[in-house]
């Protein structure tokens, strides 16, 4: 547990605007809610990792922990970590608490516990900035980023911390602008307990996508820290073991003047640190434009990059306006990146207007050909504040029914595209494939990474400590216990004849969530969309994979069909 008394001149900017002077003591609990399980939390691999019981941390929350004004206390429970508990209600004033839309009910279930407890409760967030009206329990709803809203927040609390009859909405008018935020509170975490750290470089994306919330929330026009602003972060988190770094910009191209000036400074801490810590992002298939900035990139040490590739239909890319993945061949542009040493996961979406029968084949041809590992697929949902929903919305087609995974009335039958997303999730993490994609991955992309001046800097008594864990884990659960194996000791013994042992731990670690979530998938028991509301029994952690005879639907094209 961490409990201090909040010093926000040592982590605002000393140009910041933002100074608010208290006349009171306050408690303040920032309270982040769980998620349920699924593709993009990683919980499978968790234990494979000894510490590691969290995805990432919760950037939003940590900054706000950092605003609070100078001599309030503040203690962060982060729920994917350990479960609040009556004593951390009861020694707070205010609760604080945020998320996304998946973590609905999660949050309701935070108001309920606080209110449970006397206190009032004020929300914040991507969910509740998008949908307020999804959240009238909540004491006190904060709409849109850090700014005027925040100020006259913590007025409110200063004057009473208690709550009141009616609910009060505060909406940001004037953000502060991002060269002012504050480091985020990572002083309040134990990094080790996260699969990977968290920096954000830049808000908002130009682009228009029809069912991208982005815009709306954050705007088109990217705004961005200094460079000096992320090496401090970045400083702070390799030095508390992070061995790993996501940017969580909408987009890290968005400016691509403004990335250029930032990433110099990314390779000079990169060879500060020696590449001790992987670095991976957000960003639009237009970063093949650039390769001057892929080149630097690479230099800094970016292995992965998340690409919204939607579907590989050109109908399709249109009609949802995200014609950036129009502009060159998606499979050439998959090829460039992979020339710099950079993996591409791909998203995927399922459900929309234009998709036929043949779609599921066309996705389960473009994972074989991409053969890239990982391939997020969701199908699709109707965010608020999109042009989506506004559209589905005024044809009467948006849905509210609690036990469906989207709320589209779909023009296909809502059970064919969840049965259609299953057999693709269940074709695309089929062991083999899976593994397979990921030899080709090991020969075509990873060779051209970064590699160490000094890599045995990197052999520490802590990290040695770490691997030797990791390994005994990954041989027990994977080479073992899985119905697997055959396919991880073919990669290990590869691998390890290849002097690539760091391939060995990210590929096995991977692979294992995925094969895992796939399975859990196929039976029904994880939501089909990252948005879904309704909530499942969370699957437990399992010592072996026992599906290994189980016959699952396969997609296979049909050689008569072009």
């Amino acid at each position: 547990m961490k409990l201090l008394s909040n010093n926000q001149s040592d982590m605002m900017p000393p140009d910041s605007a933002f100074h608010f002077t208290p006349r009171h003591t306050r408690r303040i609990l920032c309270l982040f809610p769980e998620y349920a399980w699924s593709f993009a939390t990683f919980n499978y691999a968790f234990q494979l990792m000894g510490q590691v019981k969290a995805f990432m941390p919760p950037q939003g929350i940590l900054f706000v922990a950092a605003m609070v004004p100078a001599g309030w206390e503040v203690r962060f429970v982060d729920e994917n970590v350990r479960p609040a508990t009556d004593s951390d209600l009861l020694w707070a004033d205010v609760v604080f608490t945020t998320g996304m839309h998946i973590q609905r009910e999660q949050i309701h279930d935070i108001i309920a516990r606080a209110h449970r407890a006397g206190k009032s409760v004020v929300l914040g967030g991507p969910s509740a900035s998008s949908a307020p009206e999804w959240y009238p329990d909540a004491d006190i709803i904060h709409c849109g980023e850090v700014g005027d809203a925040t100020y006259r927040l913590f007025e409110l609390i200063d004057r009473s911390p208690g709550r009141s009859q009616e609910q009060k909405i505060l909406r940001t008018v004037e953000r502060l602008p991002m060269t002012e935020l504050p480091t985020p509170a990572y002083h309040l975490i134990n990094i080790r307990n996260y699969l990977l750290g968290t920096v954000q470089f830049s808000s908002g994306c130009p682009l228009t996508c029809e069912f991208c919330d982005i815009p709306a929330l954050y705007g088109r026009r990217p705004r961005h820290k200094h460079p000096e602003q992320i090496i401090k972060e970045l400083d702070i988190l390799a030095a508390a073991g992070a061995p790993s770094v996501y940017f969580v910009d909408d987009n890290f191209i968005g400016d691509p003047q403004a990335t250029r000036e930032l990433l110099p400074h990314l390779v000079a801490w990169q060879e500060k640190w020696d590449g001790q810590v992987r670095l991976s992002c957000e960003a639009t298939l237009g970063l093949a434009k650039h390769p001057d900035i892929l080149a630097q990139m690479r230099d800094a040490f970016f292995t992965n990059v998340f690409c919204g590739i939607e579907t590989p239909e050109p109908v399709a890319l249109r009609a949802i306006k995200k014609t950036v993945n129009l502009q060159k061949p998606i499979l050439e542009v998959i090829d460039t990146l992979n020339t710099y040493g950079i993996e591409v996961a791909a998203g995927l979406i399922m459900g929309f207007d234009s998709d036929t029968e043949q779609t599921p084949l066309v996705i389960a041809d473009f994972i074989r050909a991409s053969q890239l590992p990982i391939q997020t697929v969701n199908i699709l949902y109707a965010l608020p504040k999109t042009p989506l929903y506004d559209r589905l919305k005024a044809a009467g087609r948006i849905v509210c029914d609690d036990h469906r995974d989207s709320n589209i009335q779909f023009l296909q039958p809502y059970e064919q595209v969840v049965t259609n997303w299953r057999r693709v999730i269940a074709g695309a993490y089929e062991p083999k494939a899976l593994y397979q994609r990921y030899a080709t991955q090991a020969k075509k992309t990873y060779p051209h990474r970064r590699h160490h001046e000094y890599p045995l800097r990197q052999a520490t008594p802590r990290n040695l400590r770490r691997a030797f864990s990791m390994l005994s884990r990954l041989i027990w659960y994977a080479g073992l216990r899985s119905n697997y194996r055959a396919e991880f000791w073919s990669m290990f013994w590869t691998q390890l004849r290849q002097g690539q042992i760091e391939n060995i731990f990210q590929i096995a670690m991977v692979a294992h969530h995925l094969i895992c979530y796939a399975q859990d998938c196929v039976a029904g028991r994880t939501h089909a969309s990252n948005y879904a509301k309704r909530i499942r029994a969370q699957p437990t952690a399992r010592d072996e994979i026992t599906d290994g005879n189980k016959v699952v639907p396969q997609l296979v094209r049909n050689p008569t069909v072009d």
